[in-house]
């Protein structure tokens, strides 16, 4: 009987593997990636609206990369602070910057020198700097205190964690007690063969 040998990336080199991916993404989004990129994907595909992302700076919805709508799975209020896990160019992140006004913050948290950069750019345009703050950091250790945030979203990024149960842990840490969490990812329905788990490429798409 023949065994198959499954090589799982290990983690440093899977971390840099989607710093150099989002990378590519923050420095020309026009490039063809094997993931969806842009404004119009996020509207045909995603459901946001096109008018509120067309207020948005380009700098950040040409960028945008991810996987569903986590502001559509419920309410975010004024006031609230809400916890950007990988925040990628800032779609998400000004949009809830914008939910929660003047008196509320949105805390991005990516591992991305580009895209934090990006991201900061595009809060500045929008005139949201007050309400943004922007933090190095992975889904697997978020760089903030126990019971900081109302709302934790995130966009097609807990799937580049290798351990999902930290992940997890991490967000139920960070959030006060009754928090949200509004989760938009890839869900697999059937186990990758070993060709996928051996590929840091797709680990970190």
């Amino acid at each position: 009987m023949n065994e198959v040998c499954i090589v799982t990336p290990d983690r440093d080199y899977l971390k840099n593997i989607v710093r150099e991916t989002y990378t590519a993404v923050a420095d020309d989004p026009a490039t063809e990636f094997h993931f969806h990129v842009g404004l119009e994907y996020a509207v045909r595909l995603l459901g946001y609206d096109r008018a509120e992302l067309e207020s948005l700076p380009e700098i950040a919805t040409s960028r945008f990369a991810g996987l569903g709508n986590p502001l559509a799975i419920g309410p975010i209020h004024p006031g609230e602070t809400v916890v950007d896990l990988g925040s990628g160019a800032g779609m998400d992140l000004l949009l809830a910057a914008r939910r929660v006004g003047r008196l509320g913050r949105v805390i991005g948290v990516d591992p991305t020198p580009a895209m934090r950069s990006t991201a900061w750019q595009a809060a500045c345009e929008a005139g949201l700097a007050e309400q943004v703050w922007m933090l190095e950091g992975e889904v697997e250790s978020i760089p903030l205190t126990d019971g900081v945030a109302d709302v934790v979203i995130s966009n097609g990024v807990l799937n580049l964690g290798v351990d999902k149960g930290r992940v997890f842990r991490e967000i139920a840490r960070v959030l006060k007690p009754g928090g949200r969490a509004y989760l938009a990812d890839a869900i697999i329905d059937r186990p990758f063969g070993p060709a996928t788990l051996s590929d840091p490429a797709l680990w970190a798409s």
